[in-house]
């Protein structure tokens, strides 16, 4: 990985600011001063000092959020809107956001620093599912909610459907909806909702994969119980092995 990733990795501040650190000279590999920016370590091999100081890579680390309304899912932001990383001040270690909830929208947030369990779960191969509540307005109908289950709707050039769009109840007269989806594209709920003829007023994310938002409050953060890591490991080995099954179908066809 490049130089300035690792250190974000190990904590030392964002990647701009690391990148100030190689330019500076103050950042050595194996003993010798690095200074392109472009320079690649292999963190289970390679000696990487700060001021003559070893780093080592933190542990691995897997949390729960709710993402609380009216924030950024981002680290950083140039314009200065409010972002999550105000809530993260206080773990013990680096982590990053798996996927976005658009600013508007709240709920399950996973946080971890495991690059390889982020790249399963968001890419679209894998059909790691999402579950929404959804609070509508007016009713939708229940006979266009039924062709949209069979038939999909055309967004971002392809056709996309829910897994599930189901009535949930009501909250204060206002129509609640649970919706699936296993294709994680910006805004599809929204936009699904929309193509249906409805407004969105609320909406909050109460699932990833076997992750469930449960009794968390806004803006809280908790580790993953001992359970819940098992289960999204569990699933992450599953989701890979049938990619290696596909593959060796192809290659044997």
């Amino acid at each position: 990985m490049r130089l300035s990733k690792y250190l974000a990795l190990c904590g030392l501040g964002s990647r701009r600011k690391n990148k100030d650190l190689i330019l500076q000279g103050r950042i050595s590999v194996n003993g010798q001063i690095i200074t392109d920016l472009s320079f690649q370590v292999d963190p289970e091999k390679d000696k990487v000092c700060v001021d003559g100081k070893e780093l080592k890579t933190p542990p691995k680390v897997y949390y729960l959020f709710y993402k609380p309304r009216g924030y950024l899912t981002s680290l950083y932001d140039p314009h200065h809107r409010e972002t999550i990383a105000v809530f993260l001040k206080k773990l013990p270690y680096r982590v990053f956001p798996v996927g976005r909830l658009d600013k508007e929208s709240e709920g399950l947030l996973l946080l971890t620093n495991d690059g390889d369990l982020a790249h399963v779960m968001l890419h679209p191969r894998f059909e790691i599912l999402r579950t929404y509540h959804v609070w509508v307005k007016p009713t939708l109908s229940e006979e266009k909610i039924q062709a949209l289950l069979r038939s999909g709707f055309e967004l971002e050039g392809k056709r996309v459907k829910p897994l599930q769009f189901k009535f949930l109840k009501f909250d204060k007269a206002i129509p609640v909806y649970e919706v699936t989806v296993k294709e994680g594209i910006k805004r599809e709920v929204r936009k699904m909702v929309s193509y249906l003829g409805g407004k969105v007023l609320k909406l909050i994310r109460v699932s990833f994969g076997p992750l469930r938002l449960g009794n968390l409050k806004p803006g809280e953060i908790r580790p993953l119980k001992e359970e819940e890591l098992n289960k999204l490991k569990q699933l992450l080995q599953h989701k890979n092995s049938q990619t290696l099954g596909r593959s060796s179908s192809r290659a044997e066809i």
